[in-house]
């Protein structure tokens, strides 16, 4: 994931928000509010060896998803405890969930190939051979299959969610960065070197549309705002493409912060979070009273900060960062940082606990 523009490539990387009415909507009592006010509720140290990507949130299960490099690194949400690891995941990117069929897929980016995964054992079931550095992962629960958005090879690959046969490859003219899915067979793709957002029949395996969101370049992380057909797409170069699925228009380029990785929807409270691990910030996007879509706050989190995850029933976003060693004088620039070895740590925002601030020790 996420091709290397800043000191934080690959170490950064979502946030709650507790059920506030925040007026997006319109409402009178809205537009006093303002939009929500978020607080670090928790501080997970985590520890470990290893780099990190996407988490993944698990909402029914009280589960989150964190690659760690070589292994995948499994968080209880209520006790804020590791309860598992997922192991021999080579460059995992990604892991993608399938809660019915009971089974998890991991993106092994150095070894191009898929882990297939028991969700409650978390014990391998099956390994799968895709395209060139998979990256992102997802189910897309109506074809019931898997897609993997291969950077190296130019292409996704799907995969049968149950068998793990793979059903065909799919070229996409540059590099795919992330993906989501609309539910209802339709999946969707950034491709960060073209500058374009892929719309893609997820049943014929074929590219129905493609959709420039110049002057938004570089992007990287993609939601989806299922309810008013909405893609919300981060990029380097600090703005968010917001662009209508039913028409293909650029509706709106807000801006973020820098150096941005992903980006989450919570249809709830009608908003769309950028993580922006230079800055250690999340932006928030969504209406203002004139039914514009634009910046509408700054919540401070902490640098390196860039990939995240949220939670859909309770709101809260989850990141990870860590504590990085400082350059030494006269040494040349690094193309990324060192982190200080069992430094990771999660934190969770939301507004539930807002006088609260805990500190969970995990060895």
């Amino acid at each position: 994931m996420k091709r290397i523009v800043s000191l934080f490539s690959r170490f950064v990387g979502g946030l709650g928000l507790a059920a506030l009415t925040c007026g997006l909507a319109g409402s009178a009592q809205a537009e006093r509010q303002g939009p929500p006010t978020f607080q670090l509720l928790e501080k997970i140290a985590i520890g470990g060896e290893g780099g990190w990507d996407y988490l993944t949130v698990d909402s029914a299960a009280h589960r989150l998803y964190v690659t760690r490099s070589t292994h995948v690194m499994v968080i209880d949400t209520e006790k804020n405890t590791v309860v598992g690891d997922i192991p021999n995941t080579p460059g995992v990117h990604g892991v993608a969930l399938a809660p019915k069929l009971g089974r998890g897929y991991t993106s092994n980016g150095r070894e191009n190939t898929v882990t297939i995964f028991d969700l409650k054992s978390l014990k391998e079931m099956q390994r799968v051979a895709v395209g060139q550095n998979p990256d992102a992962i997802l189910f897309d629960p109506s074809t019931k299959r898997v897609f993997t958005y291969n950077g190296r090879s130019n292409d996704i690959t799907a995969l049968d969610a149950i068998s793990g046969r793979i059903l065909g490859t799919i070229p996409v003219g540059g590099k795919p960065e992330f993906g989501v899915t609309d539910d209802k067979g339709t999946i969707y793709a950034n491709i960060e070197d073209t500058d374009e957002i892929l719309a893609i029949d997820a049943s014929l395996l074929k590219v129905r549309n493609r959709w420039p969101i110049n002057p938004v370049d570089g992007p990287s992380g993609l939601t989806l705002d299922k309810a008013h057909h909405r893609l919300f797409a981060v990029s380097g170069n600090e703005l968010m493409a917001v662009v209508d699925t039913l028409t293909g228009k650029l509706l709106a380029t807000p801006a973020i912060g820098k150096g941005p990785d992903a980006v989450a929807f919570d249809p709830s409270l009608n908003l769309a979070i950028s993580s922006n691990g230079l800055d250690g910030t999340l932006t928030l996007v969504g209406e203002d009273s004139k039914k514009m879509l634009t910046t509408l706050s700054t919540v401070p989190t902490q640098r390196g900060a860039r990939t995240m995850a949220l939670d859909p029933k309770t709101h809260r976003i989850y990141l990870i960062t860590g504590s990085f060693k400082s350059p030494t004088p006269g040494d040349p620039p690094l193309s990324r940082p060192i982190l200080e070895p069992n430094s990771a740590v999660i934190l969770v925002y939301g507004t539930d606990k807002p006088d609260q601030i805990h500190t969970t020790e995990t060895r």
